[in-house]
């Protein structure tokens, strides 16, 4: 009996050595910031996945209905690599001109309200063509659910496929300025890097900055961006480091920062902030001018 109490008694011990010696450490929960580095996450994916988040949807109640009224522009189609026809609004400069503005859309598509803003730009602007680009090929609502699916369907290759389209199509000696809000606003960075040397000029309304190094040092032209400190979306802390990457590469950017959360651009939005808006478009206007 007394052997077979220490052989049990041995037995035990010999166990709970063995498991505190292969005993796997608690795993840590990893940051946005190391996802990013350790995985290498595509910015243009991760405007895409923005839409799974379950907060994301919650950042945009319905717009208000609004119907563009004589419109000035008309619709067009253009060609792109894989395939598939693109379309956008267009509205061309009463003088030939090699000034392009692209404007991009919002999560609820090409609408009549993005249509508005990019008759404003035209008006405002003087001596540019427009083109209001189709991110979703005919889609747009006024339902975030549909909106939420809307975006994430669209895939970060047919989205560049659409952006490089609509660049084919202002002509190899244009000069590219682009315009875009919230997932628009994501864009319209991603457009000035894809534009090359053609970029003159980039503007973005609280979007989704780059991380990628070695895409930032592409970038051939000036950026300014507006983003609201309230904006639980992108973040203070997001921007702040998209501002330290292109300050260390030598790039020049300009950026406004309100008291107001994301989408405060937008009448529709609750987080409207009628004088943030008036005061970036004022800016908006201005450094397009001055580029």
């Amino acid at each position: 009996m007394k052997k077979l109490l220490l052989l049990s008694a041995g037995a035990f011990l010999m166990a709970a050595l063995l498991s505190n010696t292969f005993k796997s450490p608690k795993p840590k929960i990893l940051s946005e910031e190391c996802v990013i580095s350790c995985f290498n996450a595509e910015t243009k994916e991760m405007i895409e996945l923005d839409a799974t988040r379950p907060g994301f949807a919650m950042l945009h109640e319905s717009p208000k209905y609004f119907k563009l009224e004589n419109p000035i522009g008309k619709t067009i189609s253009y060609k792109t690599a894989d395939g598939k026809d693109a379309q956008g609004y267009l509205i061309s400069s009463k003088k030939k001109s090699k000034k392009w503005l692209l404007v991009i859309q919002e999560w609820w598509g090409l609408n009549d309200y993005i249509k508005r803003e990019a008759e404003t730009y035209y008006k405002e602007l003087g001596d540019v063509n427009v083109l209001a680009i189709d991110m979703y090929d005919g889609k747009s609502t006024a339902l975030p659910d549909s909106a939420m699916v809307y975006m994430r369907n669209a895939s970060a290759a047919r989205l560049e496929s659409i952006v490089k389209g609509a660049i084919a199509f202002t002509g190899p000696e244009a000069k590219i300025y682009t315009v875009g809000w919230c997932f628009g606003g994501g864009w319209s960075l991603q457009a000035t890097i894809l534009a090359g040397k053609q970029a003159a000029g980039c503007v973005m309304y609280y979007g989704r900055p780059e991380n990628n190094l070695d895409k930032l040092k592409t970038i051939n032209c000036d950026v300014i961006g507006f983003f609201g400190n309230l904006d639980k979306g992108i973040t203070t802390a997001t921007v702040s480091d998209f501002e330290k990457s292109m300050k260390d590469l030598g790039k020049h950017i300009t950026t406004y920062h309100y008291e107001a959360g994301h989408g405060f651009a937008n009448p529709s939005n609750p987080s409207f902030n009628k004088e943030a808006t008036e005061d970036a478009h004022a800016k908006a206007i201005a450094f397009l001018k001055a580029h």
